[in-house]
């Protein structure tokens, strides 16, 4: 596991959630549930000396809650199952055997990855993994430690990436989405991109060795941010609570229900609700469940009929038809917010290189998100390029970004042929 026994030594906060009203914890799932992380889905695989390896005190926790099942057979005879594909923390399944006729209890352990608190504020994470849980958003915590938490186990199935492309799931993830974007939420209510942007850049430059550093070119990076910024903050947008991470294993489907339930709150902040769903479209570009996870594939972006659905899909949920200027106009700006969350995986990808052991190719990752922005960033913009000196392209002493509904293929920029020689990136091709 990621946390050795050591590291669990000093456990804080050990407590069991709802331990004294077991009625009120939903554990119960069928045997082919899985649950999912930036992560993950899996195939059960019981590891039998894997529950030796988890410490004394999780142990404890974890027969604790077993022993307010009436129906578990053996509390000490518990299962311990790794989920594969995860790329932040470790996380298993933990499952007990039942008596006959009954689905076996079952329970999350996640460990938390080595190096992740550079990314967010574990305490703010578990604030809002209580709050959504009491909102009846998500799982329920039933569970807290040094170095993870134990969390109910979800009876339903996670999405696969080819899901994404089901007009009915995607209009349910919509609908979902948009819900949680309406959620009020403690605490600012203030865009957090582009303060989390730079704080993850200065870490990637004092991770990186100089050499490291220009070959990603992340001394000209902070200039782009800055011109994103200035460019973006002059257009109309709304602010919403934004998971930041919605990729298709964070998102759970009931087949009897025909819902869909948002985990793994991370990353989640306030944000432009544009950028949420340019990071799920982007999104649509990986499978994480391949011989190489690593590797995306940005045809498989959406094409514009699709993002108009799912655009239209989100802006009616609430019962309200919307004009067809406002479907464009949140389609322009997701388009727009895409280079910015292309930069933020890409330099996420840099320090997890350095900080994460789960394997995973973070690096190549990297690659692949920033030579798509500097592509994106091309043909988003057309002819007119803004620099990152002036901020933005000045047409008629106007800023201004061509239409990215009608835009005609581009010049790729002298960076970006630079950055594809050395990293050998010609043969990703773009839908843009």
């Amino acid at each position: 596991m990621g946390a050795t026994e050591e590291a669990l030594q000093n456990l804080v906060n050990v407590n069991v959630v709802d331990a004294e009203n077991p009625k009120n914890i939903k554990v119960s799932g069928t045997e082919d549930s899985v649950v999912n992380d930036k992560e993950l889905g899996a195939k059960e695989t019981p590891i039998k000396d894997k529950k030796d390896s988890i410490p004394g005190e999780v142990k404890e926790m974890l027969k604790s809650l077993a022993s307010e099942w009436e129906n578990v057979v053996d509390i000490n005879a518990l299962q311990v199952i790794p989920l594969k594909g995860a790329m932040t923390n470790e996380v298993f399944q933990i499952k007990w055997q039942t008596t006959a006729g009954e689905s076996s209890r079952k329970v999350l352990l996640r460990t938390y990855g080595e190096g992740t608190g550079i990314f967010f504020d574990r305490d703010v994470e578990v604030t809002t993994f209580e709050f959504m849980s009491k909102s009846g958003q998500g799982p329920s915590l039933l569970g807290r430690f040094a170095n993870g938490r134990i969390e109910e186990f979800i009876n339903a199935r996670t999405l696969s990436a080819s899901d994404l492309r089901d007009p009915s799931i995607s209009a349910l993830i919509a609908a979902k989405l948009k819900e949680f974007h309406d959620l009020d939420m403690p605490g600012p209510k203030t865009v957090n991109l582009w303060d989390r942007l730079r704080n993850w850049l200065s870490e990637a430059k004092r991770l990186c060795s100089p050499e490291e550093a220009e070959a990603f070119h992340l001394d000209t990076m902070d200039k782009e941010i800055s011109a994103l910024e200035n460019f973006l903050s002059d257009t109309h947008q709304r602010i919403g609570f934004c998971h930041n991470d919605l990729q298709y294993g964070n998102i759970m489907f009931d087949e009897e229900s025909s819902s869909v339930t948002i985990i793994d709150y991370e990353y989640a902040n306030y944000n432009p609700v544009a950028y949420d769903i340019a990071n799920h479209f982007n999104e649509m570009a990986a499978n994480y469940h391949t011989d190489t996870p690593h590797v995306l594939d940005f045809t498989k972006y959406p094409d514009l009929e699709e993002r108009r659905r799912f655009a239209h899909a989100y802006l009616s949920s609430s019962g309200e038809q919307p004009s067809d200027t406002e479907v464009e106009q949140l389609l322009d700006d997701i388009e727009k917010y895409a280079l910015a969350n292309h930069i933020l995986w890409g330099v996420w990808g840099i320090i997890s290189e350095h900080v994460n052991k789960i394997d995973f190719d973070y690096k190549e990752y990297a690659k692949q998100r920033l030579q798509e922005y500097w592509s994106r960033k091309t043909c988003l913009l057309g002819s007119h390029e803004y620099s990152s000196h002036d901020n933005a392209t000045k047409v008629n002493g106007e800023q201004t970004l061509t239409s990215t509904t009608n835009r005609k293929p581009a010049k790729r920029n002298s960076v970006s042929n630079k950055l594809k020689k050395i990293f050998g990136l010609g043969f990703f091709r773009s839908k843009h």
